[in-house]
């Protein structure tokens, strides 16, 4: 798509509307907007047809939603906490559909991620399209269970990360945790402030993630990955998170994180509760294959990232290409990945009504398809953008 300023349509016409709500894709949907909310959706008439003013798609969702993106557009959010970074991962990421993206700082010396919380702070002040809040992953994370986050920087929550945690206004605030590791008290006092808590490089328990959920826990991060396995006499993060009726998770469907019957079968238990996410890393849609983090090597071979002893750093999968995967690998129908991209997230959130769905009072953004699946644009609020305007 040819980079142009941003449009203000009033009107799109969907061949085919999945909307987050109904069961079934609804022909010929006529989406009316303005000041960057949906105002109606209705049957198409002949008259609308010949409206030259509306924007026309094959196929129109809600606009995808990323909880995990650590970058994008050859732009790491660790090693670029500024807005002008998140510019560039959200058109990055713009370009496999995404239309919300909560960034994503992973582990980092001491508190280097107030650096994070202020850099979404000024972005969404500045209106970058996309930014909708922050996932702090780590540092108060399990060292049993450190994936390729800095072991030298994971650390406790003490009672100066609480206040700062809880006092942060940046859109919504997803933290990965090891709940097992937290003090007494603070994951109720964090999920108190509205902070959407979800465990991850974890060696909790059953029991503890069941105690945890008590206390506001809302999900778990890259399920199946960094975490308790489910085993015959201990069913861990995992098998907790299968049984319980619920818990979120984000699931990485790439090809290299889990294998595909593990993620067939997470789908199939938790159907309204997998979201899908990219934990995409600079490479996605930019032009580097390599970069350094933790001063280790990590290089892009075919489509996974992996430092010089093959363990997976972070992924290289866009939202459009899980979306097909899921369908391809682990069965699903089109209506249930695109429910993983879009209204699973918003809930997960605590926003589903604003953000996941097509209907009236929505924010008015939408990943809009080919019907063979390709990305033919995205609007946010009201934007269509292109994939390099941001």
């Amino acid at each position: 798509m040819p980079s142009t300023e941003p449009e203000h349509p009033q009107r799109v016409f969907a061949h085919q509307l999945y909307d987050g709500i109904c069961a079934d894709l609804r022909p010929d949907q006529i989406i009316e907007m303005a000041n960057g909310r949906i105002t109606a959706v209705r049957a198409a008439t002949a008259r609308d047809a010949q409206d030259r003013t509306a924007v026309e798609f094959d196929l129109v969702a809600p606009g995808f939603i990323d909880l995990q993106i650590n970058g994008a557009g050859d732009t790491q959010f660790n090693f670029d906490p500024s807005p002008e970074a998140l510019r560039r991962i959200a058109a990055g990421a713009r370009q496999g559909g995404t239309a919300y993206i909560l960034p994503t700082f992973i582990t980092a010396a001491g508190r280097d991620y107030a650096r994070a919380i202020s850099a979404v702070q000024e972005a969404i002040a500045q209106g970058v399209p996309g930014i909708i809040g922050l996932h702090l992953e780590g540092p108060f994370l399990s060292h049993a269970r450190p994936g390729i986050h800095d072991p030298r920087a994971i650390r406790a929550m003490d009672a100066e990360d609480l206040d700062r945690l809880t006092a942060a206004q940046n859109g919504t605030l997803l933290l990965t945790v090891a709940p097992e590791n937290l003090p007494s008290g603070a994951l109720s006092r964090l999920t108190a402030a509205g902070i959407r808590v979800f465990a991850g490089h974890s060696e909790a328990s059953a029991d503890q993630i069941a105690q945890a959920e008590a206390q506001g826990l809302v999900g778990v991060t890259h399920l199946f990955n960094a975490m308790s396995q489910m085993t015959g006499r201990e069913p861990g993060v995992v098998g907790a998170t299968l049984a319980s009726q619920g818990l979120f998770a984000g699931i990485i469907a790439d090809g290299h994180h889990v294998d595909w019957r593990n993620v067939a079968t997470a789908a199939r238990l938790m159907p309204d509760r997998l979201c899908l996410v990219t934990d995409a890393m600079l490479t996605l849609a930019g032009q580097l294959t390599g970069f350094e983090l933790h001063g280790e090597e990590i290089e892009l071979r075919g489509t996974r990232l992996t430092n010089k002893t093959g363990r997976l750093a972070g992924a290289h999968v866009s939202m459009i290409d899980s979306v097909r995967n899921m369908m391809d690998h682990a069965g699903l129908s089109l209506l249930d990945a695109l429910r993983m991209a879009t209204a699973n997230p918003a809930r997960a959130l605590g926003r589903a009504g604003e953000i996941g769905t097509v209907q009236p009072g929505a924010r008015a953004t939408l990943t809009c398809l080919t019907q063979s699946l390709d990305v033919a644009a995205g609007m946010t609020d009201g934007l269509l953008l292109d994939f390099d305007n941001g």
